[in-house]
């Protein structure tokens, strides 16, 4: 395996050289082409130029300052940028692990020592993160931009988390501000509290699968072999009269009972909700 970077990690007068490798598969739904239908032929796209079709060496970067007008930029003049975090992070800080929200979390990346020389090193801050439970916090030049960036261990390695600078992140008031504070009834929330309870496991990526994908499979070899497709019967969607009969229901699906039996935790009722009496003429009462 090639390393995707390879320098230094530099916490204070400590020098650390590191390989760092992507830690997720590029993951990819069964690859589809644009078909020309009456032909059945692949459609191609070109790079042109006035219509005219150019060469992918002739093809540079620009940025356009004015309308139409653009500063060409070649890919050594980008490739050589001076950037002290080019090949080396710098660790600045250190956070408490919880401290950074899920939502700034981008990619992950496994860090290894580059050679024997460095496991001590390597190890020493390794174990010295997960004593504390911090992160260390610094920005390297990644994938063609400087990225922030989070070292914290992960086995017997560590791993870098690429992290997502705040003007990438929307705030969610904007969309979460029209959500009403609602008083929720006690004996719903017993009920919620027992099936999230009964259906608690630890977490297992085996388990679950893309059935987009094992469906779009399935077509696929059924156009083939010219026959018809055998997908995945759907469950059909139970009818909701209200919230509590459902989490009852949910419950003795689990359990196997039926769902006139699941106790509650409360004897409290949910609030009744009043009918609005029509003003129309013809509801009014005749004298």
């Amino acid at each position: 395996m090639r390393p995707y970077w390879t320098g230094q990690i530099r916490l204070s007068l400590v020098s650390l050289p590191v390989e760092i490798y992507p830690a997720v598969n590029n993951y990819r739904t069964l690859p589809l082409h644009e078909i020309y239908k009456p032909t059945g032929e692949r459609v191609r796209h070109q790079n042109v130029v006035n219509d005219e079709p150019v060469e992918r060496e002739d093809i540079i970067k620009g940025y356009e300052y004015e309308k139409g007008e653009y500063v060409l930029l070649e890919p050594e003049e980008i490739k050589d940028l001076k950037m002290p975090t080019k090949d080396v992070l710098d660790i600045v800080q250190f956070v408490d692990a919880d401290e950074i929200d899920a939502l700034y979390f981008e990619r992950p990346y496994f860090v290894v020592p580059k050679d024997d020389s460095a496991e001590d090193a390597f190890a020493t801050i390794r174990e010295g993160l997960r004593k504390t439970g911090k992160y260390g916090l610094g920005q390297l030049v990644i994938g063609g931009r400087e990225r922030l960036c989070a070292l914290k261990p992960c086995g017997r390695g560590m791993m870098l988390e690429i992290i997502r600078y705040k003007e990438e992140v929307r705030r969610a008031d904007a969309y979460f501000e029209d959500i009403d504070d609602i008083k929720i009834d006690k004996a719903q929330l017993d009920l919620a509290e027992q099936l999230i309870k009964q259906k608690s496991a630890k977490f297992n990526p085996a388990k679950f699968h893309d059935h987009y994908n094992e469906a779009l499979k399935e077509l696929i070899d059924s156009k083939i072999e010219n026959r018809k497709p055998k997908f995945e019967e759907k469950k059909p969607t139970a009818k909701v009269i209200n919230l509590m009969d459902a989490l009852k229901k949910s419950l003795a699906e689990k359990e196997g009972k039926p769902a006139s039996k699941v106790p509650s935790k409360s004897k409290s009722k949910a609030k009744p909700v009043k009918k609005k009496v029509p003003t129309s003429s013809k509801h009014k009462k005749r004298a």
